[in-house]
């Protein structure tokens, strides 16, 4: 496992170089997305990175993006932009499913490539390209941007220079946004679990990422999932569907440092709270809230209380944990934090530093899902 340790604060982006990194997407659509809402407006505004190339499904709707998004090669498949000489960077936005094919065709063009979390469907696919890339020997990053959030960097930094003491227990409680009664008919494929793309991968395993990164990892656990709305419906048809991916997730167990955790995702939004994170320590109180559990996403609330301070006032985020100020037109929205770790990227491509998750990283935090999936199948505790 690699990049285990906190990375710095501010991201610092080397000047622009001769050559920028040219990128290239697949999964830039046409009809929007993922890639158009988040990866590409950081991209653009970002200094030393050109968006040269993107693939879609089939060369009609490459050339259809490629017109709407203003890139200027464009490829009907994976395969053909990976290897083409003017892309140093793959960028992987696609669905999970599809992960391992675009990914396998990134490594074996020698590309360096950062992919969507979570890596694989599921922790031994996770595994495999975490072994190829090391075989490949390519620099690799994975998409955990909820480590990216100026308001999680600023916390880990909070809980590290001893404003609780020490920890002595941390609960989450959050909702999922999607997995709710009514499901996007784009959102149709997160409702089954042989997907891989699940409240437990994405929500979940961002926010668990993070939690991690501030407060150490999981020594042992138990979980509890649950589907709790086998039939869901359609957003403006009312069609059914069934749903096989957990809506209810719970995980109770003892981080590295002794520390008891528990955590609590619920599919949809609750009429109450739907993100509320605390750390609690011999010295102090820390509680984050936010509007969603995509903490990758959300917009976060930090307070924090200490000594002989009863209730939690806010502490507002210094404002260098913002990162760059040429993303500063993105504050607010989700393409920030994308716009944050590519900036981490460049770092890392220039320095060699690892300031991105790479693949054996992403390995290593789908075990830990794996280790919740095995505890809520067995019933018993489970070593990540």
């Amino acid at each position: 496992m690699t990049n285990t340790t906190a990375s710095p604060s501010v991201s610092v982006v080397p000047a622009p170089a001769a050559a920028p990194v040219r990128v290239g997407i697949v999964g830039l659509s046409a009809r929007g997305g993922w890639a158009a809402q988040a990866h590409l407006p950081a991209l653009r505004l970002l200094p030393g990175f050109e968006v040269r190339a993107l693939a879609a499904g089939s060369a009609a709707s490459a050339r259809a993006s490629g017109a709407a998004h203003g890139v200027p090669l464009v490829f009907g498949d994976a395969a053909s932009l990976a290897a083409s000489p003017e892309v140093d960077l793959v960028v992987v936005s696609v669905r999970v499913p599809l992960h391992r094919e675009v990914v396998l065709a990134a490594l074996a063009a020698g590309k360096a490539v950062l992919s969507e979390w979570p890596l694989g469907n599921g922790a031994a696919e996770a595994r495999e390209l975490a072994d190829a890339a090391a075989a490949a020997g390519v620099r690799t990053f994975v998409g955990l941007q909820a480590r990216s959030a100026p308001a999680v960097r600023y916390v880990r930094d909070l809980v590290a220079d001893g404003y609780v003491g020490e920890v002595l227990s941390t609960s989450l409680v959050a909702s999922g946004r999607r997995w709710g009664p009514a499901f996007e008919p784009a959102g149709a494929y997160l409702l089954d679990r042989a997907n891989g793309g699940t409240m437990l991968t994405i929500p979940f395993g961002h926010t668990i990422d993070a939690v991690t990164m501030v407060l150490g990892e999981f020594a042992e656990l138990s979980a509890t999932t649950a589907v709790r709305r086998p039939t869901v419906r359609e957003e403006r048809t009312g069609r059914p569907a069934r749903m096989t991916a957990p809506d209810q997730v719970a995980v109770a167990g003892v981080l590295e440092s002794g520390a008891v955790a528990s955590v609590h995702f619920r599919g949809g939004l609750s009429r109450g709270t739907n993100f509320h994170w605390e750390i609690n320590g011999t010295e102090g109180d820390l509680v984050v809230t936010g509007d969603s559990g995509h903490l990758q996403q959300a917009r976060l609330t930090v307070r924090g209380a200490r000594g002989r301070a009863e209730v939690p006032e806010e502490l507002p985020v210094p404002e260098h944990y913002h990162g760059v100020p040429a993303l500063a037109p993105l504050r607010g929205t989700p393409a920030h934090q994308v716009g944050a770790l590519y900036a981490d990227l460049a770092t890392d491509l220039t320095t060699g530093s690892g300031r991105v998750p790479d693949f054996a990283h992403a390995a290593h935090r789908q075990g830990l899902l794996d280790a919740v999936e095995r505890s809520a199948t067995t019933g018993r505790r489970a070593t990540p």
